[in-house]
């Protein structure tokens, strides 16, 4: 099997073979999401920036529900390889590629129709203008909504499955298919905000249709398969995925409460520059996360395996690289982050740009901590642990942020914002470390060898 690389490599060696496609992967996702701004924001203006910042978190919340499926499954399907049980992998495999599909058929069809009321319910102090354009964008996400939410699905079963060139090769083709098709829609032919959602959608379902063919046959480690799992199986997937799902849905909860603090205290203006702030951020927050990502399957089938302090190595690696990547991103965004901001702003448009700079500069220091969280909420939900992933994800993403919200801009108003992310960054690393501190790695229920629970297991 070619999962068996996750066993048989070095552990630096594999980390390098697994991090590096998804670095790259995460520098062109990065690279197309700024690309994708600047083309909102410099030729479409601040009302699109802001309305598509706007519908981000409901476009996050159907998203999430198909992560919660698919991380929980490859976690499952990981543990299942390192067990050497192909067969019952390939029916984790199949059961959630029809369970996705299902539910994101079922989303489509809800979304088109309810688009507008969705946007008026969670923007209620946005402009028209900015709820017509957010409502165009949604219904054109709607119809598309099937092939765009299987594709990070089945993106993680080929990374699952030790295909991570293919992965990047994929990724990548979608993403330079995304700008190509921007370039041409907004900027020559002028379609409008309604182009955006147009590029991202055709070039992700032209990336799923690609995917979903490479698992026909048995070319792959797992494969189509009529039969199904049982219900506690799948209520297990679910609830070792509800961490990722949590973490997303509190995402587009703070989108929403964000953004009616940023119209409160510094109205759509505030709200274009969180837009700018999130295309920067995207480019260390991809990065990150595929490292992080790229290593859980890793992790999960040495786990499955029993073989705990190889999987201990690997992880270590995975933090060194996530913190090192975040120390450097704290020093260009202070530094050189405003000036990257001027990329996303009409010229003229003085005002924006301030607030922009002044975001930025005062975002930056999240990144000095911000990684703890993340690489220890991804180790958690590889070793199959969705309690301790879950309370990280409660705290680190809903609690500390709403908490700190309130207690920062009744100090420092529009300016108590942008702290807020690096003040809940230090709250949730120490959480994190805490959880950390007190995980006993003994027997994997069903899946681990005891007598190599007992020889290896200890604290994490």
């Amino acid at each position: 099997m070619n999962s068996d690389l996750f066993i048989k490599l070095p552990p630096t060696k594999l980390f390098f073979r697994c991090a590096v496609p998804a670095v790259i992967t995460s520098v062109f996702g990065a690279l197309y999401s700024v690309v994708d701004g600047v083309f909102v924001g410099r030729f479409l203006g601040e009302n699109a920036l802001a309305a598509v910042n706007l519908i981000m978190p409901i476009i996050m919340i159907v998203e999430a529900l198909s992560n919660m499926i698919a991380t929980g499954a490859s976690v499952n399907i990981s543990i299942l390889l390192g067990q050497q049980k192909r067969e019952d992998a390939a029916r984790v495999f199949s059961f959630s590629v029809k369970i996705i599909l299902l539910f994101s058929c079922v989303i489509g069809v809800v979304g088109f129709f309810c688009a507008s009321s969705f946007v008026t319910l969670i923007a209620p102090g946005a402009n028209q203008e900015a709820i017509r354009l957010s409502t165009d964008y949604l219904q054109i996400y709607a119809l598309f909504a099937p092939l765009v939410t299987i594709y990070f699905a089945t993106d993680n079963f080929l990374r699952v499955c030790g295909k991570q060139k293919i992965s990047m090769a994929i990724s990548v083709a979608t993403q330079a298919a995304n700008v190509i098709l921007d370039f041409i829609l907004i900027v020559i032919l002028h379609q409008g905000v309604k182009a955006a959602a147009i590029a991202s959608c055709v070039s992700i379902a032209a990336g799923s249709v690609v995917t979903l063919i490479l698992f026909l046959g048995k070319r792959m480690d797992v494969y189509y398969t009529k039969e199904n799992i049982s219900a506690r199986q799948f209520l297990r997937i679910t609830a070792n995925g509800s961490s990722e799902f949590f973490s997303n849905i509190a995402a587009s909860v703070m989108s929403v409460v964000m953004n009616l603090f940023l119209l409160k205290y510094g109205g759509i203006t505030a709200v274009a520059a969180f837009s700018i702030v999130m295309y920067v951020d995207s480019i260390i927050g991809m990065l990150n996360f595929g490292m992080c990502d790229s290593l859980q399957p890793a992790i999960s089938y040495c786990y499955g395996a029993g073989q705990l302090n190889r999987m201990k190595a690997i992880f270590r690696r995975v933090l060194i690289a996530v913190s090192l990547t975040s120390v450097v991103t704290f020093f260009f965004m202070l530094l050189a982050g405003p000036h990257v901001a001027k990329l996303f702003i009409k010229p003229g448009n003085t005002e924006l740009l301030r607030i922009s700079a002044t975001a930025i500069r005062i975002f930056s220091f999240s990144y000095l901590v911000g990684w703890v969280d993340l690489c220890f909420s991804s180790y958690f939900t590889a070793l199959d642990r969705p309690v301790r992933s879950l309370l990280l994800s409660f705290f680190g993403t809903m609690v500390f942020p709403i908490v700190f919200l309130f207690l920062l801009t009744a100090v420092w108003g529009l300016n108590g914002v942008w702290l807020m992310t690096s003040v809940a960054a230090v709250a949730s690393g120490l959480l994190a470390l805490l959880l950390d501190r007190t995980l006993k790695l003994e027997h994997h229920s069903g899946s681990l060898p005891a007598e190599a629970a007992e020889k290896n297991g200890h604290g994490g």
